[in-house]
């Protein structure tokens, strides 16, 4: 019978080299795999480093967008704040000055309402529409299609499509 393991037959001296030589190679294997190992290990630390830096530096900008996201708006109120001070600063003004003083900054205001997207709802005659409009009273009116809006008792207002507030309105029964 013979044996199948061919390090068997060969005398001790040659089996204990070819184990040698195997266990040799081995560890250069295994060496070789725990550099590998370790190059991994370090390519996956600065990655989740990576990450995170990039985690954390978009957290910072949208906490940044979300604080001076109103810059533009508000830097275009400014002129309108400027002249409501110089109003109230304004001694002895006659009522008609300083009402055309009120007039000229409520038309600032709007300009500035507008090109942010700001637009009012809710104009007498216009048809009552509830997604637009909340109805207060219904009223019999003359000039106004039945359905339309006869009065107006606070304007409403889209911001770029969506509804901020309502109009409050009267309806024409």
């Amino acid at each position: 019978m013979e044996n199948p393991d061919p390090l068997a037959a060969q005398p001790p001296d040659a089996t204990d080299q070819a184990v040698n030589g195997e266990l040799e190679s081995l560890s250069r294997q295994l060496s070789e795999y725990e550099i590998k190992l370790g190059e991994m290990r370090e390519t996956v630390l600065r990655e989740r480093a990576e990450l995170d830096n990039q985690r954390k530096r978009l957290q910072r900008d949208l906490e940044q967008a979300r604080r001076f996201a109103n810059e533009k708006l508000l830097a275009d109120l400014l002129p309108v704040l400027d002249n409501l001070e110089r109003g109230l600063a304004a001694e002895g003004s006659d009522p008609s000055a300083l009402r055309n003083g009120v007039e000229l900054t409520l038309r600032e205001l709007n300009r500035v309402a507008q090109s942010s997207g700001l637009k009012a709802v809710g104009a007498v005659g216009e048809p009552f529409d509830p997604e637009q409009h909340q109805a207060m009273a219904m009223v019999e009116a003359q000039g106004v299609v039945s359905g339309g809006i006869a009065a107006v008792m606070q304007k409403g207002y889209v911001l770029n499509g969506r509804l901020l507030r309502p109009a409050l309105v009267s309806v024409v029964k």
